[in-house]
């Protein structure tokens, strides 16, 4: 039992990693953003449905609401890469990165709206910790400031991801997480073809090789890892978890892009942050 738990936890810490190159990779990708977006999706597509015809895992749904459903999640999905990558452009990785992981705590206070959970008080802790950590990245108020554009951004991606998360619970407990993530990226593809015509897609015959690794290591592989590890834990504790995707995001940074953290995003990110071994201590050995 305590190998199987620790299997799923590196699984999770591998899909973490994975999923925090993302950062670097928005930040990097000189393309419109919704243009990265399309591309994504539609490359993470491809691959996805290959991975899913290879190892013959089931495509169909049992019900059309159920299709539905991951249509809605879709949409969610978009929201958040979107604004998450506008929080990347108008601020820096450790910013957006840090503001997107508050996240954990919306998953865990709108739980109990989507699943069959009680609310958990020390939730409340947690959330007190992350919106403190959340002041020290942005502390003037100031409309203009790139840090403040930053956490707004940030935020709302959070919110996005999270009811998108929340969504899933229910489908990955019936389907394949490989499945569920290709449809989801299938349709996101789709809804986004009219940004083709609209905005100028000529850049990706130079940035193709960096979105390729978008679409391949931190979407079609990263994200299905952690789809799939809602089966084994709650989504509150998956999420606080992940959260650890900014330290890896922001060595990233540092190594590629050259970004060196200020004092005041180093301690927001640790309050932040801290959220993860709190949680972490406290869902050891637990299972949804």
């Amino acid at each position: 039992m305590k190998d199987s738990h620790l299997r799923h936890v590196l699984w999770l810490t591998l899909a973490t990693i994975l999923i925090s190159t993302s950062g670097a990779l928005g930040k990097y990708i000189d393309m419109p953003i919704v243009v990265i977006i399309w591309w994504r999706c539609a490359l993470a597509s491809i691959f996805l449905f290959a991975y899913c015809k290879f190892k013959k895992v089931r495509l169909k749904f049992n019900s059309k609401k159920e299709g539905l459903t991951l249509f809605i999640t879709a949409l969610f999905l978009g929201a958040h890469w979107i604004t998450y990558f506008h929080a990347l452009k108008v601020s820096n990785v450790a910013i957006g990165m840090l503001s997107l992981f508050t996240f954990p705590v919306f998953t865990a206070i709108l739980e109990p709206l989507f699943a069959k959970v009680k609310f958990d008080p020390i939730h409340l802790l947690l959330g007190g910790l992350v919106l403190l950590g959340v002041y020290f990245l942005a502390p003037d108020f100031d409309l203009e400031s790139a840090q403040l554009k930053g956490v707004f951004w940030g935020i709302i991606s959070a919110i996005c991801y999270a009811i998108r998360t929340l969504m899933l619970k229910q489908p990955i407990s019936v389907y394949n997480g490989s499945m569920l993530m290709f449809y989801q990226v299938l349709g996101l593809t789709v809804v986004l073809v009219p940004v083709l015509f609209l905005k100028d897609t000529s850049g990706i015959t130079t940035q193709y090789p960096f979105v390729i690794i978008l679409a391949l290591v931190t979407t079609a592989i990263g994200h299905t890892l952690f789809v799939s590890s809602l089966k084994y834990f709650k989504v509150s504790t998956a999420s606080i978890i992940s959260s650890t995707q900014p330290v890896f995001g922001i060595i990233i940074a540092f190594l590629f892009l050259n970004e060196i953290p200020t004092w005041n995003t180093f301690l927001g990110g640790t309050l932040i942050i801290s959220t993860v071994v709190i949680e972490s201590i406290r869902s050891k050995g637990k299972k949804s």
